[in-house]
């Protein structure tokens, strides 16, 4: 079966229509032409024809509310098409006549509509019916409508406008597959760049959200904290009533980084750049996250993390947020142990990679699309935070992050920084 995406319901209907309307200029245009001159024109087998346009335009709107395959019905009407324009070429006069740049219109409407391929296809029945009507008008197998031709053509007038027919055909081709090739990039590249838009609008809403929170809720939490670790110095406390204070701070201490992550999506804060070794910072965020038990033993480290000499200049304060919020997303994908394999490379023209690849649960096609969206999470207990906190900080380095994860298999984060220059800024 050929398959389309492109061709729905609403494309058909719009062929149907342009196609009607282009049978009604050619109607109005013959009413003029006869009415207009002084010698009435016989041209009631024009008449016959458009009117069959119109009542082809019945059929294939009744067709298309009953039958759901668009694509094979486009094909079709394209090949019906052809054959009702050679039928026009061939009333008009065949090489004397003026219809056949028809066959131009069929050729990118398949190209736009369809694919290249239908584009070179429909290029290629144009030649062979156009083709096949002049040779028989040429060689008189059949007669001239309305009478032989007031001048026999020559033979290298007959080839040289073939030749010039043909090439035109696909010449039309092969330009509407590459501006519609470009059209569809272009439409792509808007629809990453509205998303991208989106996205920014999101963490803008985050920002402020971000900063009421911290006004209203962060100093009040902190003076509650505060106050409860003075108290546990100063009273005499049993070991319960102790562990109980001890979870209060603990739980808001807990609650204030969480509105650091709210923090960092909209405001940075002061940003202290200078060289560093990529692998000291992972590998100090590795050991708080294992002492911490955020990275469980289940999970084996494995790549070349730890002997990889790899210099960066930048802020290791945003690496080290950067490789937290990967490797607790990585641990959490992994909830019964897997390998989590890390590596930090130095590619082609000088760019830096980063390579994080997990055995977990992966990730359907849906979550793929939102993951990097603020608030959207694929975990339970996530907030949706970090990997919104890692594009933000690929960004403003002017890298890239790309995605590649397949359900219960696993997960591959892949970022790549451009080649630095010794002050920091970016080629």
């Amino acid at each position: 079966m050929i398959k389309n995406e492109n061709v729905t319901r609403r494309t058909l209907l719009q062929v149907i229509v342009i196609r009607a309307a282009v049978a009604m200029a050619l109607l109005i245009a013959a009413i003029s032409i006869q009415f207009g001159t002084s010698t009435y024109l016989e041209i009631n087998t024009y008449y016959f024809v458009i009117f069959g346009i119109f009542a082809l335009s019945l059929v294939y709107l009744l067709l298309q509310s009953i039958w759901k395959h668009y694509v094979v019905q486009l094909y079709l009407q394209i090949l019906i098409d052809l054959f009702i324009i050679t039928v026009l070429v061939y009333i008009s006069g065949g090489l004397q006549g003026t219809f056949y740049f028809l066959y131009i219109f069929e050729i990118v409407a398949a190209g736009i509509l369809l694919s290249g391929k239908a584009a070179y296809l429909t290029a290629a029945l144009s030649s062979i019916f156009f083709g096949l009507l002049v040779d028989l008008l040429f060689f008189g197998v059949i007669p001239y409508f309305g009478g032989n031709p007031e001048e026999r053509i020559e033979t290298g007038v007959f080839l040289n406008s073939i030749f010039i027919a043909w090439s035109a055909f696909f010449l039309v081709a092969l330009l509407s597959n590459y501006l519609t090739r470009n059209l569809r990039k272009t439409r792509i590249e808007l629809d990453r760049t509205r998303r991208e838009l989106e996205i920014k609008k999101q963490l803008a809403l985050a920002g402020d959200m971000a900063a009421h929170l911290a006004h209203e809720i962060r100093n009040p939490l902190a003076a509650i904290s505060g106050s409860i670790q003075v108290l546990s110095r100063e009273i005499e406390l049993t070991d319960e009533k102790k562990q109980l204070m001890d979870i209060v701070v603990s739980e808001s201490r807990r609650i204030s980084q969480s509105f650091d992550h709210f923090l960092s999506l909209s405001s940075p804060g002061k940003i202290v750049v200078s060289s560093f070794l990529l692998s000291d910072v992972l590998k100090e965020i590795l050991f708080i996250l294992q002492s911490s038990g955020d990275l469980p033993n289940t999970v084996e480290l494995a790549g070349n993390f730890r002997e990889a000499d790899l210099i960066f200049y930048g802020s290791s304060n945003q690496f080290k947020q950067l490789f937290w919020n990967l490797i607790k997303n990585a641990a959490k994908a992994m909830p019964n142990g897997g390998t989590l394999t890390i590596n930090l490379k130095k590619g082609k023209r000088r760019m830096t990679h980063l390579q994080f690849i997990d055995t977990g649960i992966g990730m359907s096609e849906e979550r793929r699309k939102m993951v990097f969206e603020p608030f959207y999470s694929g975990f339970e207990s996530g907030q949706g935070i970090g990997l919104s906190v890692v594009k933000r900080i690929v960004d403003e380095y002017r890298g890239t992050i790309s995605l590649l994860s397949e359900k219960d298999v696993g997960t591959e984060i892949l970022i790549t920084f451009p080649a630095q220059r010794e002050n920091g800024l970016y080629r």
